[in-house]
């Protein structure tokens, strides 16, 4: 089987080996790069599985790298994930907002790398939706939307529309971090009048709702909300 082919975007030299070699241990193809122009050619040259861009680069930065990812037709579904030092909330928000699948602060762990690597390479692609003929099982529910059908241990609950589709859209990809003004849009649709504060309130409804699965529904301070990942 072809190994998969990962693009780290790091002007550190020792951090872009460290990251290289323990890739290479996990059976990727790890291809280094210190400068964003470079990348997004070899981006576009060998359509890697995953970009793991910095975001304080020499010339154009990590942001730009990502906009640039995101707004070509043929890379905009690639996944990313942002290794960096800028940590603040503000930072997070802007990387998940243009587009990032994670985020991962220095000082990092490698085996924590790898493991969000892979669990972003488990999710369903930018763009690739779940039919609605599919049930999604997960954490014990049992997540039905054709039927508008949620079982928790195989009894069922009643929800409202807007916390079905969040509940689904958060369980369709577990571990991935939204924003709410993602919760937001995939609720109720583009530019739909909507306070964050309302997007806590539906959360914490639905959480009561699911009884002991809500605590499956986690906050990320600052920035939204994730499902959380069952253990491998």
């Amino acid at each position: 089987m072809a190994r998969e082919t990962i693009v780290v975007v790091e002007d550190d030299d020792d951090i872009r080996e460290l990251v290289r070699i323990n890739l290479e241990r996990e059976g990727f193809r790890a291809l280094g790069f210190s400068r964003g122009e470079e990348a997004l050619r070899q981006v576009q040259q060998s359509r890697p599985a995953c970009v793991i861009l910095d975001l304080m680069l020499p010339g154009m930065d990590g942001l730009e790298v990502c906009r640039r990812i995101r707004g070509a037709g043929e890379t905009a579904a690639l996944p990313v994930i942002m290794l960096t030092a800028k940590g603040e909330e503000s930072d997070i928000v802007t990387g998940l907002e243009l587009g990032a699948d994670d985020y991962i602060v220095k000082p990092f762990s490698p085996r924590v790398l790898v493991a969000r690597l892979k669990a972003v390479l488990r999710r369903p692609r930018r763009g690739q939706v779940v039919t609605e003929s599919e049930t999604i099982s997960v954490h014990g529910l049992s997540i039905n939307p054709g039927r508008h059908e949620v079982l928790a241990a195989g009894r069922p609950l009643t929800l409202t529309a807007s916390e079905f589709r969040a509940l689904y859209h958060l369980a369709a990809r577990p571990g991935w971090v939204f924003t709410r003004a993602q919760i937001i849009e995939a609720v109720h649709g583009a530019n739909y009048p909507v306070t964050d504060r309302s997007v806590d309130v539906l959360m914490v409804e639905l959480r009561r709702k699911l009884g002991a699965a809500g605590r499956h529904i986690e906050t990320v301070r600052g920035v939204g909300y994730r499902f959380r990942e069952e253990a491998a």
